[in-house]
C-alpha cells in the first residue's frame, strides 16, 4: 500500500456514496422501410463553430492518483505545525546550546510522530525527520545543498528553481520551496542571525551564513519573478598553498614567490572576476603572514578564515531602520590605523576607502593585502584611479597614479577559465611610473598555447617569463631567499 492510501485509510476518510444511475431512456429505433418506400431524406444540420468545438470535446481526465512525495510533503507540513505549537517558544530559548536544541526538537518530533496513526517505513521515518529539522533549525531543502562538500555555489531564483555549481558547473537541483513565504522564512532566518534586516524598505541584503559563507538575498518588489538567494559558500578546511597547486590554481614556483613577497611585506592587489577565487587566495596569502604580527581585517560581511591568533576582525554595519547607525568600510579602514596593525587586510575595496588603503600603503603599513574586481593587472590599475575619484576628492590624475605606483608592488590575476577552473593567469610587479603611465612588469604568465584536452580542460599553466623583478633585492636585504630556478624559462631552463 503506498504511502498516499496510508494517509486516506489511516484519516478515515470516507467516500461518498454515489448516487444510483439512472437508466436513459431507451432511443427510439424506426422501423426499416418496406424495399419499394424511398428513404426519408434527413435534413444536413449546418456546420458551425459551435458544432466544431463540441466534436473536438474530450471526455475529462481521470484525477491523478497522489504520489507518495505529495503524500509525505503534507505529513511533513502538518508534523512542523504540531512541532512549533509544542516547542515554539523553547526555540529561542539563549540557555540552549546548538547542541540541546537539536536534541530537544529530535525528542519531541519522535513523539509526534509516534502519536501519528500512520504507518511509515524505516526510510519514509528517517526522511520526514530529517526535512522537519531542516525546516525548523535549518535553511530548508537548501540544508542538504550547504552539507554537500561539493557544492560550491548555490542559487535560488524563486520558490521552484534551485541552481547549484559543482566542478565549476552550474546544474538544477531536485530540491524545491513549498511556497514564496517558505523561501522568504529562510532568508530572514540567515539575515537576523547576524543582526542585518531584509523588508520592502530595504529589499537587498549582503550577509554570510555562520561558517562564513557569502549570502546575497534580493526579495520583490525589485525580484519579480520571487525572491532570489545566492549562497557562495567556503570550504569548512580552510585551502591551503598545497590544495591551490595540487588544484592547477599556482604553480609551484609562484607559490614559493608569494610567500617570499607576502614575508618582505610587499603591498599585494589579488586582482579577478566575480567568482574567480579572490577571496580564497586572499585566505592563502595570509596564511604566509608570520606570526607575532598583528593583524586587522575588514571586510563587508566577515569571510576571511585567518589561521593566526593575532588578528582583529572588523565588519562593516548597514544603517538602521531610520538610516542611521551606518559604519562603511571606509570609517573601519581609518580607524584601523589607530589600532597599531602590522597587517591591513581588506576584503575588498570598492570605493573611496581605496584612498584611504593608499595612503595606509604609503605610511608604514607595509604588507597589506587587499582584492580588487578588474580582468587584467593593467584593468586593475584603472579601476584603482576610479575608485580613488570616488572618494570625492577632487586629485589630480597624475597624483592619483603616483600614489598607486608608489603604493602597490605586486598584482595577482586570477581568472575563471571557460572549463569552470580558477586559474592565476598572471603576477605582474608594478614599477613605477613613466610619463603619465603606470609601468608594469610581468613575471609569470599563464600559457593559453598549450590549448585544450579531449574534454575542453586547458592543458597550460602559470609559466615564468624569464625576467627577474625588482623587488628580489629587497629579499636579499632582510635575508630571504627564493630558488633562482623560479625565474627561468621553461623552454630554455636559464636563469636571467
Amino acid at each position: 500500500m503506498s504511502l498516499s492510501e496510508r494517509l486516506k485509510a489511516a484519516q478515515g476518510g470516507q467516500q461518498s456514496q454515489a448516487e444510483p444511475v439512472r437508466a436513459a431512456p431507451a432511443p427510439t429505433v424506426r422501423e426499416p422501410s418496406p424495399v419499394h418506400e424511398a428513404p426519408t431524406p434527413v435534413p444536413a444540420q449546418p456546420v458551425t463553430r459551435r458544432t466544431v468545438a463540441s466534436a473536438r470535446e474530450r471526455p475529462p481526465a481521470p484525477a491523478r492518483p497522489e504520489e507518495p512525495d505529495d503524500a509525505l510533503r503534507r505529513l511533513k507540513d502538518s508534523a512542523a505545525a504540531t512541532l512549533f505549537q509544542r516547542i515554539g517558544a523553547r526555540l529561542n530559548d539563549p540557555s540552549l546550546d546548538e547542541r540541546q536544541l537539536h536534541a530537544l526538537v529530535r525528542a519531541e518530533l519522535n513523539a509526534v510522530i509516534e502519536k501519528s496513526s500512520i504507518p511509515l517505513s524505516t526510510e519514509e521515518r528517517k526522511r520526514l525527520t530529517a526535512e522537519v529539522q531542516d525546516d525548523v533549525l535549518g535553511y530548508g531543502p537548501l540544508q542538504r545543498l550547504l552539507d554537500d562538500e561539493t557544492v560550491t555555489e548555490v542559487m535560488v531564483n524563486g520558490p521552484d528553481m534551485i541552481y547549484i555549481e559543482k566542478s565549476g558547473q552550474l546544474q538544477r537541483a531536485a530540491s524545491r520551496f513549498a511556497s514564496e513565504e517558505h523561501l522568504r522564512l529562510v532568508i530572514e532566518r540567515i539575515v537576523s542571525r547576524i543582526g542585518r534586516r531584509i523588508d520592502e524598505s530595504a529589499p537587498m541584503v549582503d550577509a554570510r551564513l555562520l561558517d562564513g559563507s557569502r549570502v546575497n538575498a534580493v526579495i520583490p518588489p525589485l525580484a519579480f519573478n520571487g525572491s532570489s538567494l545566492t549562497i557562495r559558500k567556503f570550504s569548512k578546511d580552510p585551502f591551503k598553498v598545497a590544495d591551490l597547486v595540487r588544484f592547477g590554481t599556482l604553480s609551484p614556483e609562484m607559490a614559493e614567490l608569494l610567500d617570499a613577497c607576502v614575508a618582505a611585506k610587499l603591498n599585494v592587489i589579488v586582482s579577478g572576476g566575480t567568482g574567480s577565487g579572490k577571496t580564497t587566495l586572499l585566505n592563502v596569502l595570509s596564511s604566509f603572514i608570520p606570526e607575532g604580527e598583528r593583524i586587522v581585517t575588514i571586510e563587508d560581511a566577515v569571510e576571511l578564515q585567518l589561521q593566526q591568533d593575532h588578528v582583529v576582525r572588523l565588519e562593516s554595519r548597514p544603517p538602521n531602520v531610520e538610516g542611521k547607525g551606518e559604519v562603511s568600510i571606509r570609517d573601519l579602514v581609518r580607524n584601523s590605523l589607530r589600532m597599531r596593525p602590522d597587517r591591513i587586510v581588506v576584503g575588498e575595496v570598492r570605493g573611496g576607502e581605496s584612498l584611504d588603503m593608499l595612503q595606509a600603503m604609503n605610511t608604514g603599513h607595509d604588507g597589506s593585502l587587499s582584492t580588487v574586481h578588474a580582468n587584467s593587472p593593467r584593468d586593475a590599475i584603472a579601476r584603482l584611479e576610479t575608485l580613488v575619484l570616488m572618494a570625492g576628492m577632487d586629485l589630480p590624475l597624475r597624483a592619483i597614479r603616483e600614489q598607486i605606483a608608489s603604493a602597490v608592488d605586486l598584482i595577482v590575476q586570477l581568472t575563471r577559465l571557460r572549463d569552470g577552473t580558477r586559474r592565476v593567469t598572471a603576477v605582474t610587479e608594478v614599477h613605477g611610473m613613466e610619463g603619465q603611465t603606470v609601468t608594469l612588469q610581468d613575471v609569470f604568465l599563464f600559457d593559453y598555447a598549450a590549448g585544450v584536452d579531449d574534454d575542453g580542460k586547458f592543458l597550460g599553466k602559470p609559466v615564468s617569463t624569464g625576467i627577474r623583478p625588482r623587488f628580489t633585492e629587497r629579499f636579499a636585504d632582510l635575508g630571504i631567499t627564493v630558488s633562482p630556478g623560479i625565474f627561468s624559462r621553461p623552454e630554455t631552463g636559464t636563469v636571467p
